[in-house]
């Protein structure tokens, strides 16, 4: 599958995995979409070892009041200068920077309460791709394994 979908980033030597939407961490991924701060793009995530949920965690939004939120669908900075999705957070300030992303918050939370996260699966719900600071953050951790739902582009690409 990952063959044909040509992904804004992804790092050589890795790949994104796909399981059914009902798979258990994965549905668990989707209950923690619904924790999500950010209104438009909301995400979950899980990360799994030794097949137990270690860490959960989702997307923050820096906007909260739907006013500025509608702004920012028509005004974001990176959009009106065409930058690449997954890149320039820092130009837009109702942007996410990457530390508010789920994989990075999911590495944090991991990192917090002291979860080993070598050799562990992330399953996310809610996009359908990674982002190359939330590929970094999760390759300096020893992750093995990204799992998205199947058909994640088709839910998910905007």
């Amino acid at each position: 599958m990952a063959e044909s979908i040509q992904y804004p980033y992804l790092p050589e030597g890795r790949e994104l995995l796909y399981v059914p939407e009902d798979n258990p961490f994965m549905a668990e991924a989707k209950k923690m979409q619904a924790k999500s701060t950010d209104a438009k793009n909301p995400i979950g995530i899980v990360l799994v070892k030794d097949g137990q949920i270690v860490a959960r965690a989702s997307n923050m939004s820096k906007l909260t009041d739907p006013k500025l939120i509608k702004l920012h669908s028509k005004y974001c900075v990176r959009r009106l200068l065409k930058v690449p999705s997954g890149k320039g957070y820092w130009m837009c300030p109702g942007c996410a920077t990457s530390k508010q992303h789920s994989e990075s918050r999911l590495m944090a939370e991991a990192k917090k309460n002291k979860v080993e996260t070598e050799g562990a699966d992330v399953y996310m719900y809610g996009h359908w791709w990674c982002c190359e600071p939330c590929w970094n953050a999760m390759i300096k951790a020893k992750i093995n394994n990204v799992y998205l739902p199947e058909k994640a582009t088709e839910l998910f690409k905007r």
